[in-house]
């Protein structure tokens, strides 16, 4: 229940930051700029929110915390594909902002529902960090 709660909220940020973004950058580089800010603001959300909350995971000190949170990036790398290419097939198949944001959120949850079985796996066991 948790994790879903949290994907929402790290779906709404994300997506709140790519329309922030693209209201401030203009041209034709403001779409992709848009989805790293979007992206890296969900991803360190989710982060935070995930090793807390759902995992329960304390770091020994920072250099732990930094080694885990780049697992956790790394996990993230495949889903983040599968979340970009939906979210831009959407815009490509559809024309609209209204529908690339659909495509993102729908992207975003795929990917989080993979994202929890590797964090589970391979970001979170002690052996893992």
């Amino acid at each position: 229940m948790f994790y879903a709660t949290f994907a929402m909220l790290a779906t709404a940020i994300n997506i709140a930051a790519q329309d922030i973004v693209v209201r401030l950058v203009h041209g034709a580089g403001a779409i992709p700029v848009s989805v790293v800010f979007g992206t890296a603001a969900g991803l360190v959300t989710k982060y935070l929110l995930d090793k807390r909350y759902i995992f329960g995971f304390r770091a020994r000190d920072v250099a732990h915390d930094a080694r885990t949170f780049g697992l956790y990036t790394a996990a993230g790398v495949v889903t983040t594909i599968i979340f970009w290419l939906v979210e831009f097939g959407f815009a490509c198949a559809f024309g609209s902002k209204e529908m690339r944001y659909l495509g993102g959120i729908i992207g975003l949850s795929i990917g989080y529902l993979a994202k929890y079985h590797l964090d589970k796996r391979f970001v979170f066991r002690a052996e893992a960090v």
